[in-house]
């Protein structure tokens, strides 16, 4: 993700550092308790900067977490297309980039009537780490 020709305030800056520094998706409270000694001490602080990074597509949310992860796909698709591989047990997210499942997706969505906003696909089980662990 090409970030430095994106001007972010303190604020989104602080956010996404702190998205890209981990591994695993962060609500919008750890990400506020995290940054408290920053100076961001109000959740809509952490939501606004949230929204924007979002909007710029350098952020993603999760919808079945409730949590935010920073993008680790170099180009997204313009429209949102976005897809994850979700792990129960240790949390890993992967982001998933596959042009044919966008095609599809958009196919399925014309067919519909429906001219495609945003789309977020999470596939959820265990990542290959935790299946080994658990044998």
């Amino acid at each position: 993700m090409n970030t430095v020709s994106i001007e972010l305030t303190r604020n989104q800056k602080l956010v996404f550092d702190k998205l890209t520094r981990v591994n695993t998706p962060m609500t919008a409270y750890h990400l506020l308790e995290s940054l408290r000694d920053e100076g961001l001490r109000a959740p809509p602080q952490i939501y606004r900067a949230l929204e924007k990074l979002i909007t710029l597509g350098i952020v993603h949310r999760l919808d079945s977490l409730n949590a935010f992860v920073a993008c680790r796909h170099p180009s997204c698709e313009p429209h949102r297309v976005s897809a994850f591989a979700i792990c129960d047990q240790c949390q890993r997210v992967s982001e998933i980039s596959d042009p044919e499942l966008v095609k599809h997706l958009r196919a399925l969505a014309l067919e519909a009537g429906l001219t495609p906003r945003r789309s977020n696909i999470e596939l959820q089980g265990l990542c290959e780490v935790c299946q080994n662990e658990t044998l």
